[in-house]
């Protein structure tokens, strides 16, 4: 399986890199994964609702450009539905159970995603109806999708 993780902006804490390499490291036994990072808007504090759309307008374009047609494409998104690590683990072997080896995750920037994103999504998901930093998602997301393949194989995680 290819897993590909879209996200805006570069990730500049240390302590999550080291994080994103360890679980990139473990998931190498199961798939290849792909970490795309676009380039994040440049944007003054305070914006307004038009700004704000414009900004994420334009994310969501770079975002788009780095999607295959065959990718099946999970948006991270506040109002998506929201899964166990073990209904995480199951579509994820259905997916490939029925050919679609190419997954896309994609973690819009700090004002989330453009709905052209949102509309090319074939499932929107979410963590919590919590806000977290998009940096910190990355992270999160790609220890859940180590956790979904060592599920899928039964393979022992702490529960």
């Amino acid at each position: 399986m290819q897993i590909s993780i879209m996200t805006v902006g570069k990730l500049k804490e240390k302590y999550l890199r080291e994080g994103i390499e360890e679980y990139s490291k473990r998931l190498s036994a199961y798939c290849k994964l792909q970490i795309v990072e676009v380039s994040d808007e440049k944007a003054p504090e305070e914006m307004s609702a038009a700004e704000m759309e414009q900004v994420k307008r334009k994310e969501g374009e770079r975002i788009l450009a780095q999607i295959k047609q065959d990718q099946y494409v999970i948006a991270l998104a506040i109002e998506g539905q929201m899964w166990s690590s073990e209904k995480l683990s199951a579509e994820m072997d259905r997916l490939a159970l029925h050919g679609r080896s190419q997954v896309a995750f994609v973690i819009g920037g700090s004002l989330g995603l453009a709905d052209a994103v949102l509309k090319r999504a074939d499932v929107w998901l979410s963590f919590s109806k919590m806000t977290f930093p998009h940096q910190l998602v990355r992270l999160v997301l790609v220890e859940q999708v180590y956790r979904a393949f060592r599920i899928s194989r039964g393979e022992p995680y702490h529960k």
